[in-house]
């Protein structure tokens, strides 16, 4: 099979799920009906609730959302041996049915709930024991993703080093070059929200002009990069950096900041594109099916490996986070959340391309990192010499890589934050930081919220997160069945469609609920056989917890659901 044929039926496939089920859900769930003001105006704080037109807050959401995701999920898949195949399928269908229904629930919920969480949707569907498990799930997720790609910068930022403790600025030179242009981009993203948000600067002047500033800073990073710092450090510095970002408007950085990175994605997307029709990939080199040296099992690993590319509950953290406090018109959530998740599917699509072209130049090897096999596989395409285009080339794709991991990071921080401000107060009784009293008012405050966020994050980078990091995707995928579960009970609850969200909902918790079991059983084989460190034992208890979790909230939601069954039969 070549790449290419895939690509555009990939394409073609998800065309039309945005079309036509997108044009459905709309019509289902009442979106933009009446023309109801969304809470960045009715709840404009100059902060957290600001409206940003379309384009700019697509910048920030799908910025968010992919991360390192999409481009990980499908290359893991790959190497376990599962088969391109399966993984396509699951990225087309997840995107469709699952994790575009729930992106785009997410966000829809959220604007009809002012802008609060999936917590507080629970709370007010549910039950209040319910919206406090959710959110200490959700914070503690958050931490870790919050370690994890805290490190992933640092990593792409931090200079090699030799025996000796020397700088070995050949090896380095990459990962300074990253470095220099991420830290001058967010100087002109700055400079733009200023100048947009408080100048009045037409946007598509000051897009070609911010356009035009990226390129001429990526000149200046690769030609002048003197900061060759340790990934100790950087991991700090990355620390500040989310400190101050989650509690700083979001008009002077995440708005103009996500917005400007996202010409660089989809620059990346464009580029990718371009290679798949230069290079014609064929997948001969990688199993269609199932590899028969595979030992993982398919059901439920696939499901809990391939999460941002089909479905991702992450995703439902940031459309009830910060899209939903930014967006301008009920209208806009469709191709933001619905259009968003489907384009990071085409991402994924592509990553099945780009994994073949490395495959084809170096005899069926993908035993390399992501990055390589990603950067490697569409600048090989382009460049089989592997000549100067290809060094440009590669270096500019480990940036855009970088640019996702360091969006999500300082998104996963503020919703974090918002996530503790939220645990301490009662939205049914209009608590808020503001008029709250005593030790409510100290664990709600905002800067109190982020420095907790920010300390656990970074020592839990520094100290091992890798150490449970195989928590994350089953942890991940129930956050995503939640989200599901909470979005459905509110449709249910005002009378709306909400059939679905039922099957991708079950599907997620069986999935779930068994992958936590068999890493579970495999941890305790680990303790038993002797020799194991302080990883195994923490993974064995949250998954155990986490299991007790998923049965507790998938009681309550059934029972909410059955209860508007019959009540609706009346």
């Amino acid at each position: 099979m070549n790449g290419l044929v895939i690509l555009i039926i990939g394409v073609a496939l998800l065309a039309c799920g945005y079309i036509f089920y997108g044009r459905w859900l709309c019509k289902q769930w009442g979106v933009g009906e009446n023309d109801q003001p969304t809470p960045a105006h009715t709840m404009q704080d100059g902060v957290d609730y600001v409206p940003a037109p379309a384009p700019v807050l697509m910048g920030h959401h799908f910025s968010s959302i992919a991360g390192a995701g999409p481009i990980t999920g499908p290359i893991s898949a790959l190497k376990l041996g599962f088969g391109w195949l399966p993984c396509l399928a699951w990225i087309v269908i997840g995107g469709i049915f699952f994790g575009g229904v729930h992106d785009f629930g997410a966000l829809f919920a959220s604007v009809r709930h002012g802008g609060r969480s999936i917590g507080e949707i629970i709370s007010e569907n549910m039950s209040k024991r319910a919206k406090m498990l959710f959110l200490t799930f959700a914070y503690l997720t958050l931490i870790l993703v919050v370690a994890a790609f805290a490190s992933i910068v640092a990593g792409t930022f931090g200079a090699t080093f030799t025996e000796a403790g020397a700088v070995d600025y050949v090896a380095s030179e990459s990962n300074a070059r990253v470095a220099m242009v991420s830290l001058l981009f967010i100087a002109i993203a700055i400079i733009f929200g200023f100048c947009v948000y408080r100048r009045n600067a037409p946007m598509s002047i000051a897009s070609v002009v911010g356009v035009i500033g990226i390129v001429v800073i990526i000149a200046i990073g690769m030609n002048f990069h003197p900061l060759y710092l340790s990934t100790t450090t950087w991991m700090w510095i990355c620390g500040l950096y989310i400190a101050i970002a989650s509690v700083t408007p979001v008009w002077i950085l995440l708005q103009p900041r996500d917005y400007l990175s996202s010409f660089l994605l989809y620059a990346m997307l464009a580029l990718a594109v371009v290679s798949v029709f230069i290079g014609h990939p064929s997948m001969a080199n990688l199993p269609a099916v199932q590899a028969e040296t595979c030992t993982t099992p398919m059901f439920p690993v696939l499901f809990t490996t391939i999460a941002c590319g089909a479905i991702s509950g992450f995703h439902s953290l940031v459309s009830s986070g910060t899209t939903s406090k930014q967006l301008d018109k009920e209208k806009d959530a469709k191709p933001i959340a619905y259009g968003g998740m489907l384009l990071e599917c085409v991402l994924a699509v592509l990553v099945l391309c780009a994994v073949a072209g490395y495959a084809n130049a170096n005899g069926g090897d993908i035993g390399v990192g992501p990055t390589v096999l990603f950067g490697g596989g569409i600048a090989g395409m382009i460049d089989p010499s592997h000549g100067s285009v290809y060094s440009v080339l590669y270096t500019l794709l480990v940036l855009t890589y970088s640019s996702f991991c360091l969006t999500s990071l300082d998104t996963a921080t503020r919703l974090a934050r918002f996530m503790f401000q939220e645990f301490w107060l009662d939205g049914s009784k209009g608590e808020t930081p503001e008029n709250v009293t005593g030790y409510k008012k100290v664990m709600s405050n905002m800067y109190v919220a982020t420095g907790i966020t920010v300390i656990l994050g970074v020592l839990l980078g520094l100290n091992g997160y890798g150490k449970i990091w195989a928590l994350f995707g089953s942890a991940n995928q129930l956050l995503a069945a939640l989200g599901l579960l909470a979005v459905a009970t509110w449709l249910g609850n005002i009378g709306k469609n909400n059939k679905m969200f039922l099957f991708p909902m079950a599907f997620m918790l069986v999935v779930t609920i068994c992958s936590l079991i068999i890493n579970t059983v495999q941890q305790v084989g680990k303790i038993t056989a002797g020799g194991a460190d302080w990883g195994p034992y923490v993974q064995v208890i949250l998954g155990v917890l986490l299991v007790v979790l998923a049965i507790v909230l998938a009681i309550e939601g059934v029972s909410t659901i059955s209860k508007q069954r019959k009540a609706a039969a009346k």
